[in-house]
């Protein structure tokens, strides 16, 4: 095992909400909240189960599939579905588990693999339907690091 230096994800993952980042806000993608829309592309390794069909469908109905389809990750994508329906099954060892997971992340499916990828899901379309029913409005966001500073103090400074 290698010993010192930077290793890939060390630190804390980036935050798009904190105050120094609108330095490089432009840097995250928006994916939108309702997904991919279109056809499911076709299952690019040997022959598919029941299971991985159902995963397969499911997942590239998700805001990231717009990535993965922009990156031509159709084979990670699969490979991932197939060691999710391998990793669900009872026997299956922990390794596997592990591996899922860590394929997850990188595919941008969990919370610090969105953060890495710099991935967010635009959020406002879904709530706007609840702001129209007659729930209140948030309160603008100020829109520099200052502003927000000032607003937290009441104000001063």
């Amino acid at each position: 095992m290698p010993k010192g230096g930077a290793r890939a994800r060390s630190g804390p993952a980036p935050d798009p909400d904190a105050l120094r980042r609108d330095r490089d806000a432009g840097e995250w993608t928006i994916l939108p909240a309702e997904g991919r829309d279109g056809e499911t592309p076709q299952w690019p390794l040997t022959e598919e189960s029941v299971r991985e069909d159902e995963l397969w469908e499911r997942l590239w109905r998700m805001p990231q599939a717009l990535m993965w389809e922009r990156y031509g990750q159709h084979l990670e994508v699969a490979l991932y579905v197939r060691r999710l329906a391998a990793a669900e099954q009872p026997d299956a060892g922990v390794n596997l588990g592990t591996l899922v997971r860590q394929m997850a992340d990188s595919l941008g499916l969990t919370t610090p693999g969105m953060r890495a990828n710099r991935w967010r899901i635009d959020r406002e379309t879904e709530e706007s339907p609840r702001r129209a029913a007659g729930a209140s409005t948030p309160s603008a966001v100020p829109s520099s690091a200052r502003a927000r500073l000032r607003s937290v103090s009441g104000g001063r400074g």
